[in-house]
């Protein structure tokens, strides 16, 4: 089994006086995609936000390639070759697209370049003088999932990639997806969409009210079937 990259431990985070994750211990493997199912409100947002330095109050033990991030600021994470897109996308409205990808500095080798980014997502390469605000929010999604690739990232952190899109784009971030892990990208990826996400994901974790309450492997997804309808009701 291969080391882990990412390794938390009895996490615990807060929003205020709100205590929002309860001992969260999860592992992401190199070249694996492992994704974080739940509810909405089960704390994955706060999970990903708190492995990226974005919560003020954490306590527990969050390891990366081995350090200890903890006390970290979300700059020197991310300068550690951690990358998140977030739900909300980030783009900037008043940026070309090719501006918006030629943003994020260069941590490291190993990213792609502007060609391997409009071989993923072809709709970007059309639009590449356009400002970001005028793009669909199915290209708004590529553009943000295109901007971390460039960095050279060990992992890359994906929040709810598919919430509001159309079926046609939907397909088209899994297929992005699912050609990053056969290049051995290592994706920690929450998704509410479970029935696609289980089509790319190596192992699963799920959330109910902070707290990890069930992991399983690919592998033994059948099994775990009714568990998984109980905890996120679809």
């Amino acid at each position: 089994m291969a080391d882990a990259l990412l390794q938390v431990q009895d996490l615990h985070a807060y929003y205020g006086e709100s205590h929002v994750l309860h001992g969260v211990s999860l592992d992401v493997r190199e070249g694996e995609v492992v994704t974080l199912l739940g509810r909405n409100g089960a704390g994955k947002t706060t999970t990903l936000k708190s492995i990226m330095g974005m919560i003020a109050r954490r306590d527990g033990s969050i390891r990366f390639c081995g350090r200890e991030t903890i006390s970290l600021t979300s700059d020197r994470i991310a300068r550690l070759g951690v990358a998140f897109c977030p739900e909300e996308r980030g783009v900037f409205a008043s940026l070309s697209v090719q501006e918006n990808l030629m943003l994020p500095p260069k941590i490291a080798e190993g990213g792609l370049g502007l060609d391997e980014i409009f071989a993923l997502f072809l709709n970007l390469s059309e639009r590449l003088t356009s400002p970001g605000g005028k793009l669909s929010g199915g290209e708004q999604q590529m553009l943000a999932i295109g901007r971390i690739l460039r960095a050279g990232a060990r992992l890359l952190m994906l929040d709810e990639p598919t919430e509001g899109l159309a079926p046609i784009i939907v397909r088209q971030i899994g297929d992005a997806i699912g050609s990053l892990k056969a290049r051995g990208f290592t994706i920690l990826l929450v998704e509410q969409n479970f029935r696609w996400a289980s089509a790319l994901a190596d192992r699963f974790y799920v959330m109910e009210h902070g707290k990890i309450v069930e992991s399983f492997e690919s592998s033994r997804l059948a099994e775990n079937m009714d568990k998984l309808h109980e905890f996120l009701s679809v």
